[in-house]
């Protein structure tokens, strides 16, 4: 009766410990980009939101948001399927002509352009193959597709379509109170804006680590860098000094990921952020925030060593989960 009375006490204690220590929920989102290798138990649904605020672009001001709802179901305990819609929110008024696309979809200098659109969708599976629990390290394999109506930069209509793959490896330590996370992703798009037609691939590092320092509480640092190789093609300009007979850029090795022409052209621009972030997490529910900075850039409009094109001053998230 006495062991009997010590297994339940012992029992009970053990998970009032889990409970309180927070204990990372399968698809947590720790960090703003990076993520782990964790999916969906099988049946389960998760609701995510996030939004990714970013900041300035070296000249005048602008501020974006990228909002996003997601729904994500295990279907097994190693494959999750996940479906999110893209809503943007842009408010700029850049005061340099060079800083394109947004100074001309802005109208010119001292036009503003401020709006709020649904901007597409993303359905991604999440599949894994080694477990952080149970194995070495954790690996997991990720492929997505998305459709976007309005441009990411500022919010101009096109029409593209992309193919994401990923690579989730996750690391952990200290009685899983020390998380290392990194993925490696390759983004290929075609996208369309009236007689353009833009062809790029898109290369991005995520590396974070994570520290649980009290129960429930995490702190994080994240890096992230991204790079896009991109090839633009207009046919309208065919045969002058600045595009060949078939509409490409004169002097820019083009990119491609046609089945039978695969190929990595001239980077066009670089940039890397670093930055702190912050994690709660009850039993069913977590939010996360934080801040990454650029602190290195180049390519296309650049100033003082960092990319204000296809790049910002800084990006601050937050994003909560719910699990059911």
């Amino acid at each position: 009766m006495n062991n009997r009375k010590r297994n339940i006490g012992m029992s009970g204690m053990t998970l009032a410990i889990s409970l309180m220590g927070g204990a990372a929920n399968a698809g947590e989102n720790q960090w703003l980009y990076a993520k782990g290798t964790d999916t969906r138990p099988e049946g389960s649904f998760e609701f995510k939101f996030s939004d990714i605020m970013k900041v300035g672009k070296g000249s005048g001001d602008y501020t974006s948001h990228d909002f996003r709802p997601e729904i994500e179901y295990g279907i097994t305990d190693k494959l999750s399927i996940s479906a999110e819609l893209v809503f943007f929110d842009h408010n700029y008024s850049v005061n340099d002509i060079e800083n394109e696309p947004v100074s001309d979809t802005q109208g010119g200098i001292g036009s503003r352009y401020n709006k709020t659109q649904f901007a597409g969708y993303e359905v991604a599976l999440k599949y894994n193959i080694l477990s952080p629990y149970k194995d070495f390290i954790g690996l997991s394999a990720g492929i997505a597709f998305e459709h976007r109506d309005n441009y990411r930069l500022d919010g101009a209509e096109i029409d593209q379509d992309s193919i994401t793959t990923t690579l989730y490896f996750q690391k952990d330590f200290l009685d899983d109170t020390l998380v290392f996370v990194v993925n490696p992703k390759a983004e290929f798009e075609r996208r369309k804006s009236g007689g353009v037609l833009e062809e790029e691939i898109s290369l991005e590092l995520m590396a974070a680590v994570s520290y649980r320092f009290m129960p429930k509480w995490t702190v994080g640092l994240e890096y992230r860098t991204q790079s896009d190789y991109l090839s633009v093609q207009e046919r309208a300009e065919a045969g002058t000094a600045d595009f060949d007979e078939h509409g490409f850029e004169r002097g820019r090795q083009r990119s491609s990921f046609d089945l039978t022409d695969m190929r990595l052209g001239t980077r066009f621009q670089s940039g890397q952020y670093l930055g702190p972030t912050i994690h709660y997490a009850e039993q069913r529910w977590w939010a996360t925030g934080g801040v990454l900075w650029q602190f290195q850039g180049g390519g296309g409009f650049s100033k003082g060593g960092k990319n204000y094109d296809e790049h910002e001053k800084y990006h601050a998230g937050f994003s909560f989960g719910y699990e059911f």
